[in-house]
C-alpha cells in the first residue's frame, strides 16, 4: 500500500524542526501537503523501505541527534544527509534557533544510548566540549569531541565511543560530514583497547555517586 502523506504530516515535521519529508517510493502527497512543503522550502527524500542497508557498512543503524541553538542549522543538515543515507534519526531537540541550554540536549543523546532505544548518538554545540563534558557524566557513555577524520577514527577504534560531538562553530560543512561519515564506518579494534576501557569502566563505577 502506497503511503499518504497530509498537511497533518507535514506540520509534525515542521513543529520538530525537520527539513526533511521521508516518503517511500510512490507515495502519495496531498495537494495541501505539497504546498506546505514548497512553503517551509522542505526537501522530500524518496526511500525503498523494503531494502534494507547492508550491514556491513552500517555499524550504526539508529542514532539520536540533538543541539543547542548554536548546531540546530548543522543538526538538520546531518539529519537530512542520514537519513538519506538509510539511517533511523531520531531528533531530541532543540527545534529553533532561540537560545537555550546545550547540557539539556547532550543529556537527552546520552539518555537515549544509555537505555539502548539508540545505538549511537550525536551532539552540536559551538565547539563540542560542553556537550561532551555533559555527556560523559552519564555511566557508559563515551562521548568524543571530534575535529578531524583521524579523531573520529581513533575515537571509534581505539575508544568504542557511542556519542559524537561537533563544534558547529569550529569546523566546515563538509569537514563535519566527513568526519561523521568515518566516525559512522570505523569498527572498534578491542584487544588491548578494550583492556584499557575497562580501566576507565572501574574509575568511573569507583566514583559513582
Amino acid at each position: 500500500m502506497k503511503k499518504l502523506i497530509t498537511e497533518e504530516d507535514v506540520l509534525k515535521a515542521v513543529n520538530r524542526g525537520s527539513k526533511v519529508i521521508v516518503a517511500g517510493k510512490g507515495a502519495i502527497i496531498t495537494p495541501l501537503a505539497m504546498d506546505l512543503i514548497r512553503n517551509k522550502n522542505l526537501t522530500i527524500i524518496e526511500k525503498d523501505f523494503s531494502e534494507a542497508p547492508d550491514s556491513k557498512n552500517f555499524p550504526f543503524r539508529k542514532i539520536a541527534i540533538g543541539s543547542d541553538h548554536t548546531g540546530f542549522k548543522i543538526k538538520n543538515l546531518l539529519i537530512k544527509y542520514l537519513t538519506e543515507k538509510g539511517y533511523q534519526v531520531y531528533d531530541v531537540g532543540t527545534f529553533n534557533e532561540k537560545s537555550c541550554d546545550y547540557p539539556d540536549f547532550a543529556l537527552a543523546v546520552a539518555e537515549k544510548v544509555q537505555e539502548g532505544s539508540v545505538d549511537a548518538g550525536i551532539v552540536i554545540d559551538a565547539t563540542g566540549i560542553p556537550s561532551a563534558i555533559t555527556a560523559n557524566k552519564v555511566e557508559e557513555i563515551r562521548a568524543a569531541t571530534c575535529y578531524n577524520e583521524f579523531s573520529a577514527k581513533s575515537s571509534r577504534a581505539h575508544n568504542n565511543s557511542n556519542v559524537l560531538v561537533l563544534g558547529a562553530k569550529t569546523l566546515g560543512e563538509e569537514t563535519i560530514k566527513s568526519i561523521l561519515e568515518t566516525w559512522l564506518n570505523t569498527a572498534f579494534e578491542g584487544g588491548r583497547h578494550q583492556r584499557r576501557l575497562d580501566k576507565i569502566t572501574g574509575i568511573e563505577r569507583k566514583y559513582k555517586s
